[in-house]
């Protein structure tokens, strides 16, 4: 069997969204031996396994579950969670606008409970690499799990420490800060890019906001931006297209800069 044909059928080790009649979702990597218990039945990972992506897998009781490949926005929104993750809709945007790329080495802080760690990995691998820092060891330890669920720890450094200390790495592409006050540790952001390397910070106020921008003036960075994303689905009905009751509105304001050489190391 080529790659090709292999890709088509599910594999040890794979992760498979599963979806039952009733449109409940089950994100679950394939083991052999292993089962999965439902409200509609026990789905054996060995049944799974050697089918095509796609199809629909009985349970013990005859119901039919779809298996799918799961979109990198699925595997966010599954991840086990004591806090609040970055939504997808700024996940998206900001691989884009830090040049998140196979190869690249990025810094993140704080973990929380992986999310963003989690798309950051799929996107530098398989010669990147993610570093991550968290001053929490139970958000460190439920990060870590989230990634080993999805097969994608092995991307990632996991690092316990108060990044006012400052980070272990250097030249790097691309650095996040999701913390209380960025403005804080932009020396420290700096110190570990390379030149004209991508910062990128989320902040859920205004206030917060003009603090890290008066903060930029005191440190060499530029090209500075702010946005603010907001995203409202429609109801997928022919006949009476129209916006959902509810939408994502609000979550926060992203501020994007780069990394200027100091006028001694130009």
């Amino acid at each position: 069997m080529n790659q090709a044909t292999e890709r088509a059928y599910i594999q040890p080790g794979d992760i498979v969204l599963l979806i039952s009649p009733d449109r409940r979702e089950f994100l679950v990597r394939m083991v052999p031996g292993r089962e999965l218990h439902t409200h509609r039945g026990i789905l054996r990972h060995d049944d799974i396994i050697g089918a095509r992506w796609g199809a629909t897998i009985p349970s013990h009781l005859g119901h039919g579950y779809l298996a799918l490949t799961p979109s990198l926005e699925k595997q966010i929104r599954s991840v086990k969670r004591r806090t609040q993750i970055i939504y997808p809709k700024e996940i998206g945007y900001l691989l884009l606008k830090l040049n998140i790329c196979p190869g690249a080495r990025v810094i993140e802080a704080g973990t929380g409970s992986g999310g963003l760690t989690l798309a950051l990995a799929q996107m530098v691998r398989p010669d990147g690499h993610v570093y991550t820092y968290e001053i929490r060891n139970q958000m460190r330890d439920q990060a870590e799990a989230n990634l080993e669920r999805v097969g994608l720890s092995e991307y990632v450094t996991f690092k316990v420490r108060d990044i006012a200390e400052g980070f272990d790495e250097r030249d790097a592409d691309a650095l996040f800060l999701d913390v209380r006050e960025p403005q804080d540790y932009l020396a420290q952001a700096h110190a570990a890019l390379k030149g004209g390397g991508f910062f990128g910070a989320l902040v859920p106020t205004t206030n917060q906001v003009v603090d890290l921008l008066y903060a930029f003036k005191q440190h060499p960075f530029g090209f500075i931006e702010v946005e603010e994303l907001l995203l409202r689905q429609y109801k997928p009905v022919p006949g009476r297209l129209r916006p959902a009751d509810t939408m994502v509105g609000h979550t926060g304001y992203l501020v994007f800069a780069r990394a200027l050489l100091a006028p001694q190391d130009s």
